[in-house]
């Protein structure tokens, strides 16, 4: 199971607004089977690396699909293969040390 934080920022667009780019990458991720959590800084996906992977690069094509001529995307991946973990399990790891 891995967990990704992706950050996509049109850049080249008539406003600097870049809400109407983020809601249509998140479109994307509603339409998947992947579980994710929207921040005010990013967006949070869980599953498979491949299919994470997947989303990723459609993720990162949206604004140059509504005029955006250039996209920096920052994307973090955390693949940890020697036991299960979550969002949810990372989170309440360190609650649980506070």
């Amino acid at each position: 199971m891995a967990i990704a934080e992706i950050s996509i920022v049109p850049i080249g667009t008539s406003t600097t607004s870049i809400s109407t780019f983020v809601a249509d990458a998140v479109r994307l991720l509603k339409d998947s089977k992947l579980k994710f959590e929207l921040t005010a800084m990013g967006t949070i996906i869980e599953g498979d690396l491949a299919d994470i992977m997947h989303i990723l690069t459609k993720m990162h094509e949206t604004p140059f699909a509504k005029g955006a001529t250039r996209v920096y995307t920052v994307i973090k991946i955390d693949d940890r293969r020697d036991s299960a973990t979550g969002i949810e399990k990372k989170v309440k790891s360190v609650e649980n040390k506070l």
